[in-house]
Formats: structure tokens, C-alpha cells, sequence
């Protein structure tokens, strides 16, 4: 492709994971305490966030591969539409059960972000890779920044309204990426039919097989099980911290626990923005992928460590502190390790390896909330220290790594 052509589907890639991660951003700051006012405990909460993980576990490589096999746009616009159609169920829903099923369909559309990834890379030359991933590192940033923020706005309104902002925007996506979105998969594609399958124990193995993409893909596990411990009771630990207790149900106290969440979730966007969208691509030069891998790590094991103890305090100000400590640490961590996956990947699996490595991810947060909503239910700092101490794990493993080379097709 020339200049020209290149930039193109990188802005549709860039815009449609924006507005996807703007959506999801929107509906979390009120998905807790809406879902708590229905009678849920934190354990059936963390359950919930659970089973939305647990459809992009199952049906990231299967987009991933799909992609591969009939192209990035069409798996880009279906996967979308599902998206759409889950959260407008959301914001329709009065019962557990219709919340459940709303989310596991919204789970099923946003699995397509290896997909996004894969657009990425086929139009960027292997040494502009990290850059680029950094835009959808941006993106997921922006996503944070404003959908809370949009999102806590809603919730003034109604505990269904984020939901059915959400639903909009998603029916926006769609049409952009209708309109504006071209195909950017090489003709040279897997045709080997194996994106009919979801996730394949037979494609793990080979993946782990290729040098650095299998501690990589350890590691994306280990990582998304620690920060969705933290990620899905946060908000939970703020209430409780910042709040009285009394009144729960009421749409009164639902909007400011929504607020609480959505300031500290906007200080995470927002240095989430500033060190993906402008700092990411002059740090891979100056320290490399495997470098800013391993600090990113580190950073995220403190700061998450560190949220129950300042919340002890009982100033709220420190979370705004600790959340940009810990946004500066994902905003190197992710697109360093999206870039050393995709540089290792050969050209013709870029789709399905960067969606098994979405999958990992998934899985982590399948297992993550799980634990986390029993542990919270026992003493409310145990999820935070525990997912201090995996992430540090993971930093461990990854000092196997090797710097990434050239990607060979």
C-alpha cells in the first residue's frame, strides 16, 4: 500500500476500537452498583463481568481467524453489530437474567480486537509496529477517557442510560466502518479453513511453539487474571471506602458511586492517552519492546498493591494519584506486548495469533473476577494484594524473553 493508502485503515482500526472501548467504557461506572441494586453480591457481580470475558475467550481466535480467511472488514462489521445489539438488551433489561444475556452478546461483538490488531500490522513495516499498536493503545485510552466520563453522566439520568448511549455509539461504529473501511487482508491469507473453529488446543501449541509468542501468550494470561481482579471490584472497594453504606438501592447512591468510579477511571484515560498516543513509539526506540514489557509490569504490580492502603486513608485524591501510576504502566505494558507478539508472528497468521493472544487475555478474565468477588466478600484488600503478587510473577517469566526480530513470512 502507499502512504496514503496505509493511513486510511489505520484511522477506521483506530476509530473502531475507540468507540468500541467508548461503549464498554460508558457502561462502567454504574454496571456494579445497577446490578448490586438488583440484589447481586459482589462475588455474582464479578461473575458477570465473568461471562462477558468468557465469549472473548471463546470467539477472539475465531474472529481472528475468520479475518484471515474472509477478510478484516466483514468480521469487523458483524462483530460490531453484535456489539450493538448487546448493549441496547443492557439498557433494556430489569432482571439478572437479561443483564447476563446481554453482556455474554456483547462479549461475543467485542472479541474483535485481534482483528483491529491485524489491520494494524498489515499496513505497517515491522519497525513502525510498536507505533502502531500504540495507536489502539490510544485508542482503548480515549475509550477510558471519555466513556466514563460520559458514562457517569448518563448515570445522573437513569442506571439504564449508559447502556443505551453505548448502544448509539456502537450503531455509529458500525456505519463508519461500513462507509470508510477497506480491506486490508494479503492475498496470501490462511485458506486452510481453520477459522471455523473457536479456540484450538492443536493452535495454542503451535503458537507456543514460535520463539517469544509463547511466554508471551503465558504472560497475557497471567497479566488479565491480575488486572481484572482489580479491574471489576474497584469500584466496589471506592463505594464502601468513600461512601456510606446505607441506601444502596437507590438511584441517588448508584449515581455517586458512578461518579467516583468514572473520576478514577477518567485520571487512568487520561494518562493512558499521553503515553500510548505520544510517548510509546520514542520510548520503544530509546529502551525497547522487551524493557518497557517488563516496567509496565512493575508499575501495574505497585500501583494496585498500593489502591487499598491509600483508600484507607479516606482521601479520594490518592486514587486519582495511584490511578495514573497505574495507567502509565498498562500504557507501555500493552502495545510492547501486542508489538513483540505481532513482530514474532509470520505474515499469513497475523489474524489468528494475534486473536489467540486476545483469547489468552480473555481467559485471564474469565478466571480473575471469579476469584476476586469471593475474596473481596472475605476481606476487601485480598483481591489487590493477590494480583500484586501474580503480576510480579509474570514479571519474572518474562526475563526469558528475547528482543524481537525481524518478522519473517
Amino acid at each position: 500500500m502507499n502512504q496514503k493508502n496505509q493511513r486510511s485503515p489505520v484511522v477506521i482500526a483506530f476509530f473502531t476500537i475507540f468507540l468500541d472501548l467508548l461503549g464498554f467504557g460508558i457502561v462502567i461506572p454504574v454496571n456494579s452498583f445497577y446490578v448490586q441494586s438488583l440484589g447481586a453480591s459482589p462475588s455474582v457481580i464479578a461473575l458477570l463481568s465473568a461471562s462477558y470475558s468468557l465469549m472473548q475467550f471463546i470467539f477472539a481466535p475465531f474472529w481472528g481467524r475468520l479475518s484471515d480467511k474472509i477478510g478484516r472488514r466483514p468480521v469487523i462489521l458483524i462483530s460490531v453489530a453484535a456489539s450493538c445489539a448487546g448493549h441496547l438488551i443492557f439498557g433494556l433489561s430489569s432482571t439478572l437474567f437479561t443483564i447476563f444475556a446481554a453482556r455474554i452478546l456483547a462479549g461475543f461483538g467485542n472479541a474483535n480486537l485481534g482483528t483491529a490488531q491485524a489491520i494494524i500490522s498489515d499496513v505497517t513495516t515491522p519497525e513502525n509496529r510498536a507505533k502502531g499498536m500504540g495507536l489502539i493503545g490510544a485508542a482503548f485510552g480515549l475509550g477510558f477517557l471519555l466513556g466514563p466520563a460520559i458514562g457517569g453522566i448518563a448515570g445522573q439520568f437513569s442506571p439504564q442510560a449508559p447502556a443505551l448511549t453505548a448502544a448509539v455509539l456502537a450503531a455509529i461504529n458500525f456505519f463508519i466502518a461500513y462507509f470508510m473501511l477497506p480491506e486490508t487482508r494479503v492475498e496470501n491469507a490462511d485458506q486452510s479453513g481453520h477459522h471455523r473453529r473457536t479456540f484450538s488446543l492443536k493452535t495454542l501449541k503451535d503458537a507456543m511453539s514460535i520463539s517469544n509468542v509463547g511466554t508471551v501468550l503465558k504472560i497475557s494470561f497471567l497479566s488479565a487474571f491480575a488486572f481484572s481482579m482489580f479491574e471489576v471490584i474497584v469500584g466496589l472497594l471506592m463505594e464502601r471506602s468513600f461512601l456510606p453504606l446505607e441506601g444502596r438501592e437507590t438511584a441517588q447512591h448508584i449515581a455517586q458511586a458512578a461518579k467516583l468510579t468514572a473520576w478514577f477511571l477518567v485520571a487512568v484515560g487520561i494518562t493512558a492517552v499521553i503515553v500510548q498516543g505520544g510517548l510509546i513509539g520514542r520510548l520503544t526506540k530509546r529502551f525497547g519492546e522487551k524493557s518497557l514489557f517488563q516496567v509496565g509490569l512493575v508499575l501495574m504490580s505497585i500501583s494496585i498493591a498500593a489502591i487499598p492502603i491509600l483508600a484507607k486513608t479516606g482521601v479520594y485524591n490518592w486514587m486519582l494519584v495511584i490511578a495514573a501510576v497505574l495507567a502509565a504502566g498498562t500504557g507501555i505494558y500493552n502495545p510492547s506486548q501486542s508489538s513483540i507478539v505481532s513482530r514474532a508472528s509470520p505474515a499469513d497468521q497475523q489474524g489468528g495469533i494475534l486473536g489467540l493472544n486476545q483469547s489468552m487475555s480473555a481467559l485471564g478474565r474469565v478466571a480473575g473476577p471469579a476469584i476476586s468477588g469471593v475474596l473481596f466478600e472475605n476481606n476487601i484488600g485480598l483481591p489487590f494484594f493477590t494480583a500484586a503478587g501474580i503480576l510480579l510473577v509474570a514479571f519474572l517469566m518474562s526475563f526469558a524473553l528475547s528482543q524481537p526480530r525481524e518478522k519473517t513470512t
